[in-house]
C-alpha cells in the first residue's frame, strides 16, 4: 500500500517509470502554477572507453612525448595543431567548440586526475568511479545517489534524472531516480479509471502543506513532460546540437533545466572512448569523438542562456591511455586522464594538476601518465560548492581526502 509521503515524493516517479500514455485528469487540475525557483543543477557525463587525456589536453614542447608518440603528436600551431590554453598544454582541434569557454573563463581542466585503483579494466574501473568506492566492488549506492541523499529537502520526481535506458551505476541507491531514453516517448497515465480516483483520493488526503505544495510541484512537472510539450520545444537560437546520442540527451537535460521540474543532478554518457587503433590526429577515431563532445556541450551551454549561473557540467572517464602509441596506431589502457568542468562558478581559463616531465622513470609502470589528482577530490570539491553538501565521508565512504576546488568563492 502507498504511504501519503512515499506517494508524494516517489509515486510520481513509479508512475511514470510503468510508460503508461496520457495524463490522469486530476493531475492537470491540481498542478501548481508556481515555479519550483532557481534551482542549481549538477550535469555528469561519462566517457565511457577511457579517453586520452594527452591527446585532449596535450603538453606543448615536451621532447619525451615527441618520442613516444610520433603518429599521434599534434603540431602546436598551424590549421590542424593545437589550440592555445595557458602557455603549458594546447587542445586538440576537434575540441574547438570548447576552447571559447575556456578563454572566456567558464571551463577549467583538471589533468593527471583519475582513480588511486590501479585496475586496467573499464568494468571495473566504471563501478570505482561511479560508486566512488575504489576498494571494494559492487557498492549498494553510486555517489550520485548519495549526493541526491545530502541535497537535503523535498524534491520533485524529477530531482535526479539519467538520459539512459538503465540506471547507471552513479544513481543507484535508496533515493529515487528517473532514467529516460527519449523524451519524445515520455508519457504518464493511471492504468485504470479506478486507479486514478485512488491517486487522486490519496493526493486529497496529504494534509500537511509541505507535502502538498511537493505534490502540486510533482504533478506539474509531469504535465510539463509530456512528449508533446517535448516535441514542441525550440532550442535557443545558435544552439545547434548534433544528431547524436550525447547530442539528444544534452538537448533534452536543457529542456528539464529550463521548464523547471526541479532537476538537481542529471547524467549523461558519451561512448566510444577506447582507442586501442587507428586513434588519428586532427581526424580519424579520436577527432571524431571529441567534434561530438564537445559540439554537443557548447549546443548545450549555448541552449541554456540565462541559466548558466545556476548550472555546473563536469566530465568523468574511467582512466587515460599509454603515453606512448602502439602498433596499431592507437593507445592502450592507461592510468591518469583529464576532466572539463564547465559553469557560471567557474574559476575557468586554467589547467589544474600535474603531468610531470613524461620521462619513462617519471611515468607509472614506465608507460602510464601518474595519477596525481584523485579523481574523489574534483568530484567532492565541484558537488560540495555547487550544491551545498556535505563532503566527507557520507559522500565517499573509505575516503579522507581534502574536496579540489574549482570553483569561484
Amino acid at each position: 500500500m502507498w504511504t501519503r509521503r512515499a506517494f508524494l515524493r516517489g509515486g510520481a516517479l513509479a508512475v511514470l517509470s510503468c510508460g503508461w500514455g496520457g495524463l490522469p485528469s486530476f493531475l492537470a487540475r491540481t498542478a501548481s502554477a508556481e515555479p519550483i525557483g532557481k534551482t542549481k543543477t549538477l550535469v555528469c557525463l561519462f566517457q565511457r572507453g577511457a579517453m586520452d587525456g594527452l591527446m585532449a589536453c596535450q603538453p606543448i614542447g615536451n621532447e619525451s612525448l615527441s618520442k613516444l608518440r610520433p603518429q599521434l603528436l599534434l603540431p602546436a600551431q598551424g590549421d590542424t595543431g593545437l589550440l592555445t590554453l595557458d602557455g603549458r598544454f594546447g587542445l586538440h582541434p576537434g575540441l574547438q567548440p570548447l576552447h571559447q569557454h575556456f578563454t572566456e573563463g567558464q571551463l577549467a581542466i583538471v589533468h593527471g586526475i583519475g582513480s588511486p585503483n590501479t585496475t586496467r579494466s573499464h568494468f571495473d574501473a566504471q563501478d570505482y568511479m561511479e560508486t566512488g568506492i575504489v576498494d571494494r566492488k559492487g557498492a549498494a549506492s553510486g555517489w550520485l545517489n548519495r549526493a541526491t541523499g545530502l541535497l537535503g529537502h523535498e524534491s520533485t520526481p524529477f530531482q535526479s534524472v539519467a538520459m539512459t535506458e538503465s540506471t547507471p551505476k552513479s544513481l543507484y541507491g535508496e533515493r529515487p531516480t528517473l532514467s529516460i531514453s527519449s523524451l519524445d516517448d515520455f508519457k504518464l497515465k493511471a492504468s485504470s479509471k479506478e486507479t486514478e480516483d485512488s491517486l487522486e483520493k490519496l493526493y486529497q488526503s496529504a494534509t500537511q502543506q509541505a507535502l502538498q505544495r511537493r505534490g502540486s510541484e510533482a504533478f506539474e512537472a509531469a504535465d510539463i513532460l509530456s512528449a508533446k510539450r517535448y516535441q514542441a520545444y525550440k532550442p535557443a537560437h545558435e544552439a545547434n546540437y548534433p544528431n547524436s546520442p550525447l547530442g539528444r540527451s544534452l538537448r533534452q537535460i536543457a529542456f528539464l533545466i529550463k521548464s523547471g521540474v526541479g532537476l538537481e543532478i542529471a547524467f549523461a554518457e558519451s561512448n566510444g572512448w577506447d582507442t586501442h587503433r587507428g586513434q588519428g590526429k586532427h581526424q580519424g577515431a579520436f577527432a571524431r569523438r571529441a567534434r561530438d563532445l564537445s559540439e554537443s556541450i557548447h549546443a548545450f551551454w549555448t541552449d541554456l542562456g540565462s541559466y548558466q549561473d545556476r548550472v555546473v557540467l563536469m566530465t568523468m572517464t574511467e582512466f587515460g591511455r599509454t603515453v606512448a602509441q602502439n602498433g596499431s596506431g592507437g593507445t592502450d589502457h592507461g592510468r591518469g586522464s583529464c576532466m572539463f568542468v564547465l559553469g557560471g562558478e567557474v574559476n575557468g581559463g586554467k589547467v589544474y594538476g600535474e603531468v610531470g616531465s613524461l620521462t619513462k622513470d617519471s611515468l607509472e609502470d614506465g608507460r602510464d601518465l601518474p595519477v596525481t589528482t584523485d579523481f574523489r577530490r574534483l568530484f567532492a570539491g565541484v558537488a560540495g560548492q555547487h550544491l551545498k553538501i556535505p563532503t566527507g565521508r557520507q559522500l565517499f565512504p573509505r575516503w579522507s581526502g581534502e574536496p579540489m576546488s574549482v570553483l569561484r568563492g
